[in-house]
């Protein structure tokens, strides 16, 4: 395994919720107001600020067939993008509260 993908797959293991992110994304910014607006606690990694952002997002494409950001995981299960997020605003307040991240 890569370490790219060792890394990404640590990431989404170790956090109840955790976001894949581009600074610049305004679908990335979607999700992190929606998920700050419920006050929840969730881990965020900016991938064009570190180093090796390309090769996680390479790798987030192997673990999730997902090549796109925002790449979202709540409680180790692969939610999907902004679009698949703003889909569960009815549920996600429970949904982030059985993880522990509210």
């Amino acid at each position: 395994m890569s370490a790219a993908k060792t890394k990404a797959q640590a990431i989404i293991n170790e956090n109840a919720v955790a976001v894949f992110s581009k600074s610049y994304c305004p679908y990335c910014k979607a999700s992190k107001n929606l998920l700050d607006g419920l006050g929840a606690k969730y881990y965020l990694i900016e991938l064009d600020q570190v180093d090796d952002g390309s090769a996680i997002q390479s790798a987030l494409a192997d673990i999730s067939g997902q090549t796109t950001v925002p790449n979202i995981y709540i409680g180790q299960k692969h939610i999907g993008g902004n679009s698949d997020l703003q889909a569960k605003k009815g549920e996600l307040k429970s949904l982030l509260t059985e993880v522990g991240a509210i």
